[in-house]
């Protein structure tokens, strides 16, 4: 029954010791504003690039979505408003598509 608290004993002794090979956080050099890792604007950058690959998709969107308009008016003209009007409400959801492809890529850019 007397070993178990020296066990306990040298567990705890064992935890509250510094670790050996890390380093410690000096808080001396540079102050509590001083931020504590660097900030990889590199990774920043190519995640905004990728996302903006999809302004690219929104932009073929529109241009298939106008060739579609201009076969369907050349296949029966008597419909040209009602198809225009379908092309316009089209191509007001794919501009949404890029303005909020175009918000996550600036929070992308800007994120740490």
């Amino acid at each position: 029954a007397a070993a178990a608290p020296a066990a306990c004993r040298m567990l705890s002794v064992a935890a509250l010791q510094e670790p050996k090979g890390k380093a410690s956080l000096n808080l001396a050099g540079g102050g509590l504003g001083q931020p504590l890792n660097k900030r990889h604007a590199g990774v920043s950058v190519l995640g905004c690039a990728i996302a903006m690959v999809a302004v690219g998709g929104c932009a073929q969107g529109i241009g298939q979505l106008f060739a579609a308009l201009v076969v369907g008016m050349a296949r029966n003209p008597s419909m040209k408003e009602d198809l225009f009007t379908y092309t316009l409400i089209g191509m007001g959801f794919l501009e949404f598509l890029a303005i909020v492809v175009i918000l996550i890529a600036g929070l992308l850019l800007y994120s740490e």
